[in-house]
């Protein structure tokens, strides 16, 4: 069995431990998005099972004409880590399930150099269901799907959130900012008050390797924030 060092060197990283790197970004500052999330849609009074079927059901935007199945989210309903990202790609749309492609890989490599299993996180995306030829989301799919993801924040509830690219940031934090303007402290996520760190999506890392150790800074910046908030919470 490989090692988190030898995960952390096949990303093309450094293998710190997480005490060093946590030194790097714990004087980062937390920054607060303004936002105004009132508006959005309350989990309905039967929970989560009632929000399954309503996205398994939806029928809200042209999306249901072209996808094979809708993709809620997996992992633990309860979680302490809640990771965002933008669709499904051509694989989660034929499994219904997120991250399952070359990004899934990359992403459960990421998650398991930082001590954290899959199943002990929860994973989402903006849309769940698959823009055609996994073209870029059109604004009017995300102002209609992101409700759904908001009602999944809301019931889960989680210490920390991993925004993982623009349109998750964006639509997280109702901002409009770029992934750079938004990198590198934590917002909160207006609805409920949680920390929110924003970082590159693991399908744009394939893409640009270079980018990897910016990520996993965010990614250690998310861990010194669970820390605090857990340790605020123990008293």
């Amino acid at each position: 069995m490989r090692s988190r060092s030898q995960y952390l060197r096949e990303m093309g990283l450094t293998p710190w431990t997480l005490s060093g790197a946590t030194r790097v970004v714990a004087s980062q500052h937390v920054e607060t998005v303004s936002s105004d999330i009132e508006s959005l849609e309350k989990v309905p009074p039967s929970g989560w099972a009632s929000l399954q079927q309503q996205v398994g059901n939806c029928m809200r935007c042209s999306l249901h004409t072209t996808r094979k199945t809708t993709v809620f989210g997996e992992g633990d309903p309860k979680a302490d880590w809640l990771l965002v990202g933008e669709a499904p790609g051509a694989e989660e749309d034929r499994q219904g399930l997120p991250f399952v492609g070359r990004a899934g890989q990359l992403l459960n490599r990421m998650l398991f150099s930082a001590h954290l299993a899959r199943d002990e996180v929860f994973v989402a995306n903006v849309l769940k269901c698959r823009p055609p030829d996994n073209r870029d989301p059109f604004g009017e799919e995300v102002g209609t799907c992101e409700s759904f993801l908001h009602q999944q924040v809301k019931f889960i509830q989680p210490k920390i959130i991993l925004a993982m690219g623009r349109f998750a940031a964006q639509a997280l934090l109702r901002a409009d900012q770029t992934i750079g303007q938004l990198r590198g402290r934590v917002h909160r996520y207006p609805a409920c008050d949680i920390p929110l760190v924003v970082t590159y999506h693991p399908a744009y890392l394939l893409r640009s390797p270079q980018a990897k150790a910016k990520t996993w800074e965010d990614l250690v910046l998310a861990l010194t924030e669970f820390q605090r908030v857990t340790n605020s919470e123990n008293g």
